[in-house]
């Protein structure tokens, strides 16, 4: 379980496409943040227009992430060969049901952001080529006095932290054409207390497995994509690091209804690098592939272990429901090196009941052999709860089941209300390190302060039925007050 080096508040930009990006680290001036925003214009060879979406990841959902931010108007009707959006966004982080990618569907993650802009007018946007970002700063309240772990991303109580500073270049396919193939690419980099969940043994792993850091920077995504249409409806192979497809919730934080997550999404699979096809077969039905080294593990790691999955995608024609889910990772399941090889069947059902109501709700299966209590060793001196070396050797199968649910309350095309109930079973402690069932129980509100500022306020109460996990073994429950503020550039 991947539970947080020095703060670096810069990246590096590349050149891309013949495009020269500036060498040297970039300052960010917030002052972009005032600015206006434009949405890139859909491919000159198709007519539809850009679908509207706030969401900033494109791995494969709101847990896919996988949308990345926008700011526009409400949902179109027209939604290019994909059914029309059933959800608003904004409020809500993503307009369509789970499963990246919607084959069909314009691109809703292009946004011209002020940075993009500043630096290089229109350039880059002429190629279908964007950058943009984001910083996350949040603040909590605890009942706990030295760890809220297992809470995620919040894990030190009492104290703002600096969460995520996000850069991401991207070129997504026009998956709405018909007539010739398509490319595309997409690379996120990430600084800040996050990158203790989503970092990958193999890629400067050493800041957590070793060190146990607090900050860190982590390449989350650094990813490929081919389009054709020359198979069935269209398939978008994608080749390199990506976001674990099938979650409700999302590594990038402004893919997500919350601030906090829920119990059973902060021990699940993170990223994969692999080969992952999906092939749409209709308007309602999408395939996905997945041929991977195993849950946040490079392929060149000692511990990598081949893995497969196969998961689908079905949208209702009148956009009242969706399913997506199926096997996400499937091997040995044998651990090597005291480092998880999850494997995990999951499903999720998202139903609309009118303009102002939806939800969400998902439930996963989760095992792996021979593993250790807490999951994943960090090596590095204690911290938050975390680190201090391997847990328990568990001999034979361990195993854990989670369930959440999300009910959202649209209250203006600026907010919303969410309400998150969640449970996660884990009875051998390899997720969690203690030996125990879960359940959380939050309440939140998102609002859009500007077209490029969200803050979103939370109230949380968690408890542990057989054990007490909380402030590093010392509490059954814990309540927390925490916000968080998403300032987009």
């Amino acid at each position: 379980m991947h539970k947080s080096s020095g703060m670096r508040l810069s990246f590096v930009l590349l050149s891309t496409c013949g495009v020269p990006l500036a060498a040297n680290a970039v300052t960010w001036d917030f002052s972009f943040i005032a600015s206006s925003v434009q949405v890139a214009k859909a491919p000159a060879d198709t007519a539809t227009p850009a679908k509207p979406n706030m969401t900033a990841t494109a791995a494969a959902q709101p847990a896919q992430a996988q949308t990345p931010p926008q700011a526009t108007a409400p949902a179109q009707a027209t939604n290019g060969r994909a059914f029309p959006s059933p959800l608003d966004s904004p409020p809500f982080p993503d307009s369509d049901w789970l499963g990246f990618p919607l084959i069909g569907a314009p691109w809703s993650g292009a946004p011209d952001y002020p940075l993009e802009k500043a630096l290089y007018g229109d350039k880059l946007a002429k190629q279908d080529i964007h950058i943009y970002g984001w910083v996350n700063p949040s603040f909590n309240a605890s009942t706990s006095k030295q760890s809220n772990v297992p809470l995620a991303y919040d894990l030190v109580p009492n104290k703002p932290e600096l969460d995520q500073v996000c850069l991401v270049v991207e070129k997504q396919p026009n998956t709405v054409q018909t007539a010739h193939d398509d490319w595309g690419f997409r690379f996120v980099a990430l600084d800040g207390t996050n990158y203790r969940y989503t970092i990958m043994k193999g890629i400067f792993s050493d800041q957590l497995l070793k060190y146990n850091h607090e900050y860190g920077v982590d390449p989350v995504e650094m990813y490929g994509m081919w389009y054709t249409p020359k198979v069935a409806e269209g398939m978008v192979l994608r080749v390199g690091r990506y976001i674990s497809p099938p979650d409700i919730e999302a590594q990038l934080t402004p893919d997500n209804y919350m601030y906090s997550h829920s119990l059973m999404f902060s021990v699940d699979p993170y990223t994969y690098v692999g080969i992952n096809p999906t092939i749409r077969l209709s308007p309602q039905w999408e395939v996905m592939a997945q041929v991977h080294s195993g849950n946040d593990t490079a392929p060149w790691s000692n511990s990598a272990q081949l893995n497969f999955g196969l998961m689908a995608r079905y949208a209702s024609p009148n956009g009242k429901d969706g399913f997506w889910g199926g096997v996400n990772s499937i091997g040995s399941g044998q651990v090597v090196d005291q480092h998880d090889n999850l494997q995990q069947v999951v499903g999720t059902w998202g139903h609309k009941f009118d303009n102002k109501y939806h939800m969400m709700t998902e439930a996963y299966y989760m095992w792996e052999y021979n593993g250790n209590m807490g999951g994943t060793a960090i090596d590095g001196p204690p911290f938050a709860g975390t680190g201090g070396g391997a847990g328990k050797f568990l001999p034979g199968k361990s195993d854990a089941t989670g369930v959440v649910n999300y009910f959202q309350i649209e209250t203006s095309k600026k907010s919303y209300v969410s309400i998150r109930n969640d449970f996660l079973n884990d009875p051998r402690g390899y997720r969690t390190g203690y030996a125990t069932a879960y359940s959380s129980h939050t309440l939140g509100y998102s609002v859009l302060l500007t077209p490029l500022i969200t803050f979103r306020p939370e109230i949380r109460y968690e408890h542990a039925y057989g054990a007490t996990p909380y402030d590093i073994g010392t509490r059954r429950d814990q309540w927390t007050l925490a916000a968080d503020m998403i300032f987009r550039f």
